[in-house]
């Protein structure tokens, strides 16, 4: 992978710039507010000239008139926009004040003008004190200019220095937690992409392949995925090829082995007109029931195979749980009775429908009353009834013979109840079987009833 196309290589970058951006700020930050200052354009900053200059426009002023102070006072206020400007008379009233100030009293005494020096004196704002004319009989005159205003600029700009340092400081840092914030955002928004990818298969159980943008360790790990997810389809592919394969081969050989089963069948039923002995009759039978098992094998596969592909007929319909189940033992009964065996039957005379496919319970039926028929012969009993439970009515079928473990000449591959099981399953049915050496139960229970 290349390192620039590395997320680690990206965030290490990241904090580089952040570490690095550090000692550069604060050149920049000094440029940027000691440069711009021009000390040349601050007429305060020097106090020494300010009260040169306002003892000499006083000493000009000899003999001069009310208005002629007035004017040039103005004259003066325009210069110096940011000063008070105000001018007491010989008779200590206050003559004319720009900008007007309510502080400035009207009238001054001795005691109010002492004391207004005294607290002048070096203090803030910076006061000027000139005696009008070259009697110094006509008055005076004050200038008062804020001492804030006399700083010079790169002075007024170190006082604020620390506050943008503080400022400046906190700006990069968030704008380092909010880079770094799109960063993981970003990362986190690709991971949730690829989890939803994963937890939410297509129609055939497979996730969509993911279109991989960056090449970087997210960028790999969703083309490993989609190298995944393509094997997984291929997988599927050549899983569905076997299983069409089987299939066809299942149906091509129980059409195969059906034509010589039959011929052999007829030819059995031929021999038993002839007039046999004892062992060449127990021979034909025992033939006859090899047939009969290899044609009911053949037929179990068959349907074992449409069951798992899904295109065995399946027509569920409303009917009486309670008439099937009767319709399917009296069947089977003239066999047992043949056989000698106890039918007991006791079923509820209302009505229980349900929305199956009858053929599929009579084949179900049928299924275990053959098993019982084959392996439970000793027992000489069936039990059919019909018993109450939380949930509804269950089916209950059971034998007294030796049980599912016993050996029995007899005994099949298990297809038979591999496909009961793939049939209930589908008609949403439970089932389960209890067995021991007194004998084999089987309860099916109905969900729900319809009625």
């Amino acid at each position: 992978m290349r390192l620039k196309s590395s997320l680690l290589s990206k965030y290490l970058l990241l904090i580089f710039i952040a570490i690095m951006i550090m000692p550069v700020t604060f050149p920049i930050l000094s440029l940027l507010i000691y440069v711009p200052n021009d000390d040349a354009q601050n007429q305060y900053k020097n106090g020494t000239d300010i009260e040169k200059l306002w003892h000499q426009e006083a000493g000009r002023l000899n003999q001069a008139s009310d208005n002629e102070i007035n004017l040039r006072i103005e004259t003066l206020h325009r210069k110096y926009r940011k000063a008070i400007m105000f001018w007491v008379d010989q008779k200590g009233n206050t003559k004319y004040s720009i900008p007007f100030q309510k502080s400035i009293p009207a009238h001054w005494n001795s005691s109010y003008t002492i004391d207004f020096l005294k607290k002048s004196y070096d203090g803030d704002p910076f006061t000027v004190v000139a005696f009008i004319g070259a009697n110094k009989n006509q008055g005076f005159m004050v200038m008062q200019v804020p001492r804030s205003e006399m700083k010079a600029s790169g002075n007024q700009a170190q006082e604020k220095y620390n506050y943008i340092i503080i400022i400046g400081l906190f700006l990069i840092l968030a704008a380092f937690i909010f880079v770094s914030w799109i960063f993981f955002y970003r990362i986190r928004k690709r991971l949730l992409r690829l989890q939803g990818a994963m937890i939410e298969p297509t129609d055939r159980g497979i996730p969509t392949a993911l279109q991989v943008g960056r090449l970087d360790e997210i960028g790999k790990l969703e083309q490993s995925f989609n190298g995944m997810i393509g094997k997984l389809e291929e997988g599927r592919k050549r899983e569905q090829e076997e299983e069409d394969l089987r299939r066809r081969l299942i149906a091509n050989l129980s059409h195969d082995l059906r034509t010589p089963l039959t011929t052999m069948r007829a030819q059995v039923y031929q021999l038993q007109k002839e007039p046999l002995n004892e062992d060449g009759k127990q021979s034909l039978k025992l033939i006859d029931n090899k047939i009969s098992f290899l044609a009911e094998l053949i037929e179990n596969l068959l349907s074992y195979s449409q069951l798992t592909s899904g295109k065995y007929p399946y027509h569920p319909q409303l009917i009486d749980i309670v008439r099937q189940i009767r319709a399917s033992i009296a069947n089977w009964y003239p066999v047992f009775e043949k056989d000698g065996f106890i039918i007991d039957v006791d079923l509820q005379d209302e009505p229980m429908q349900w929305l199956i496919d009858p053929l599929w319970l009579e084949r179900i039926l049928d299924n275990f009353f053959q098993n019982i028929n084959r392996h439970a012969k000793k027992g000489k009993y069936i039990g059919v009834k019909l018993q109450k439970q939380k949930s509804g009515k269950m089916l209950v079928i059971e034998d007294k013979g030796p049980g599912i473990e016993a050996d029995s000449t007899e005994k099949g591959t298990g297809m038979g109840l591999t496909i009961v099981t793939l049939m209930l399953k589908e008609m949403n049915l439970d089932w389960e079987i209890e067995s021991n050496q007194q004998g084999t139960k089987v309860i099916i229970w109905f969900k729900e009833e319809v009625a």
